[in-house]
């Protein structure tokens, strides 16, 4: 069990649900567009929001972005101690460091006593690219886990234990062997991710493979999803992910069949468009859709969900909790499946 660490009104560690992390890509200094982005977010499903603090300005934006949003606020610091420091005065939930960059002790010390003063956590961040690679020349999981370990040592030598640790690596297997080699050596939480997972696609499966597998481990207290998109879908993502290990409870459960040459409706098309309803409108209570192309497995299908529809040529039959409705037509699927999962 990990040591439980409180970000802002929210626990990570010690047996609390994973909480899942998103970084915005808005210029923290355009202070309206980072609030609507955080706020977006939040409705998406993101828990504790991160931003880029690589300037004074963006530093002194925090304190106005905390006055508009409500979930917990990360500040990303890498280099000037004195951001950091900013950053906790103006009310930042957590702050990202590597201590390593931060300079001579007294820089360190000064972060460490300004976050210990105000209850703010630190999330020591190593990725394979931040090794030191005169002092570590092969990267492996030990050369991460010592990178990320001495770090943790800098601090715990001030006295500062309210520590938070990532070990991400670009490759999966590597990221994988880290994460568990890090679980062994310390109880600090441990923030998941695959870092620069690539383009959505891509990036999605090494996410839900590397961060999946450590989570079925028992391995993991926080997540973040990094990908070449909008921060919204991370979001969505990792909802997928801990939604299929049953960690987290979602308020709709989607079903879909693959295409086949017997569809006969533009299935694709029609899957995509309920998927996106159901994400920008949850339901009130959980609900299984199902959206199916054919009368093979369709019907079935579509019966075992609260709301479902089986394609057949041109048409489609909609069922609700195991009774068909009705037969209505391609061109009125989406608005017909969307009206009976209003009535539930």
């Amino acid at each position: 069990m990990t040591k439980k660490v409180l970000i802002g009104n929210i626990y990570i560690g010690g047996g609390a649900p994973i909480a899942i992390q998103s970084m915005c890509n808005t210029k923290t200094k355009d202070i309206v567009a980072t609030v609507k982005q955080i706020n977006e977010l939040e409705k998406a499903g993101c828990d504790i929001i991160r931003v880029a603090v690589p300037d004074m300005e963006a530093a002194k934006a925090i304190k106005d972005i905390k006055k508009e949003i409500n979930i917990p606020l990360v500040a990303d610091i890498h280099f000037d101690y004195k951001l950091a420091i900013e950053s906790a005065k103006g009310g930042v939930d957590k702050l990202r460091i590597n201590p390593g960059n931060i300079g001579e002790r007294e820089n360190v010390e000064a972060v460490a006593n300004i976050a210990k003063d105000k209850g703010i956590p630190i999330r020591i961040g190593v990725n394979g690219g931040s090794v030191d690679r005169k002092k570590y020349p092969i990267l492996n999981e030990e050369s991460l886990v010592l990178s990320g370990m001495e770090q943790v040592k800098i601090l715990e030598s001030m006295g500062f234990t309210d520590i938070v640790l990532s070990i991400k690596s670009s490759s999966v297997p590597l990221m994988i062997k880290a994460y568990k080699l890090a679980s062994t050596l310390c109880d600090y939480p441990l923030h998941l991710g695959v870092t620069e997972a690539g383009l959505k696609e891509v990036g999605t499966i090494k996410s839900a493979v590397g961060i999946g597998s450590l989570l079925n481990m028992g391995i993991g207290d926080t997540i973040r999803v990094s990908l070449t998109d909008d921060p919204i879908e991370e979001v969505y993502v990792a909802r997928e992910i801990l939604s299929a290990l049953e960690l987290r409870e979602e308020s709709y459960r989607f079903i879909s069949c693959p295409t086949c040459g017997r569809t006969q409706i533009d299935l694709q098309g029609l899957a995509k468009r309920v998927n996106e309803y159901l994400r920008k409108n949850p339901p009130k209570r959980p609900i299984t859709v199902a959206v199916m192309g054919c009368i093979v497995n369709g019907p079935g299908e579509a019966k075992e969900a609260d709301i479902g529809v089986a394609g057949g040529k041109a048409r489609g039959a909609i069922f609700k909790r195991g009774e068909f409705v009705r037969n209505v037509p391609e061109s009125d699927m989406f608005e017909e499946l969307v009206k009976e999962i209003e009535l539930l």
